[in-house]
């Protein structure tokens, strides 16, 4: 069975990064390797502490989980500076190789900073290019492209086109951070029609949504499944967080 490596920081709160990864994995019955890059010290309202790993350390974590020959995906969320993020950089295989997953984490539900300055910069330069799909929520899709938040869906297709042009094979907009009745996540892949994935706004918040949204669509691409179904999988998952009486299984 394929397996899907977490390269993430950890949450003492349970609410986010890598907890809700392995938590996402188990519910679509993916094993897990990780690669842990921090840990952070997090209550449900805030970043209290944050504890980057040592580079060497990061390094060591991915290559062991790559030898294991078990790896159908991977999933990058947190990476903290800069340092790490050129590591894991220099750490991956090609995305022909092993379907990549960029959830490109820059600050915390209540906006404390979980990627430097420079950690952006080497994220936008060298690990959007090897992505099968980048993540970003509509705030983080304007802060790396030097822009303002988009404000309809024209301006999140103009952005989407934007990140295109650097080097991923698709990008999904989520549209969480939206003010419409309907959520919607625009996925655009180059040479591809743009693609809606729609849901009612949900009245309820809940943090580590995005970190389930890609953990979800690694687990799809792991198990061979293509783009834009991995993506609306998972879009229901989350879903699903967020109305919890609402119990059935992953997908269905």
């Amino acid at each position: 069975m394929s397996a899907v490596l977490v390269i993430a920081g950890s949450d003492s709160s349970g609410g986010a990064g890598l907890a809700r990864d392995l938590h996402t994995l188990a519910a679509f019955r993916t094993q897990a390797l990780c690669a842990v890059t921090a840990v952070t010290v997090q209550s449900d309202s805030r970043v209290i502490a944050v504890h980057p790993l040592p580079p060497d350390t990061v390094r060591a974590q991915i290559e062991a989980a790559l030898a294991t020959g078990r790896v159908g995906a991977i999933k990058i969320g947190m990476l903290g500076t800069r340092a790490i993020a050129l590591t894991v950089a220099a750490c991956l295989p090609p995305r022909e190789q092993v379907p990549l997953v960029l959830d490109p984490v820059l600050a915390s539900s209540s906006g404390a900073a979980l990627l430097d300055p420079l950690g952006r910069e080497v994220l936008r330069e060298s690990l959007v290019p090897r992505a099968t799909l980048v993540t970003p929520n509509i705030p983080e899709a304007a802060a790396l492209l030097g822009a303002e938040p988009a404000t309809t869906e024209e301006e999140v297709l103009r952005q989407a086109y934007a990140w295109l042009a650097l080097g991923p094979a698709a990008v999904l907009i989520k549209g969480g951070h939206g003010s419409a009745s309907e959520a919607v996540d625009l996925l655009l892949s180059a040479g591809g029609s743009p693609r809606r994935l729609v849901a009612s706004r949900s009245a309820r918040t809940q943090r580590g949504t995005g970190c389930a949204l890609a953990s979800g669509i690694a687990a799809g691409l792991a198990a061979g499944l293509e783009l834009g179904e991995a993506c609306a999988r998972a879009k229901r998952h989350v879903l699903e967080l967020l109305e919890p009486s609402h119990e059935r299984s992953p997908g269905q």
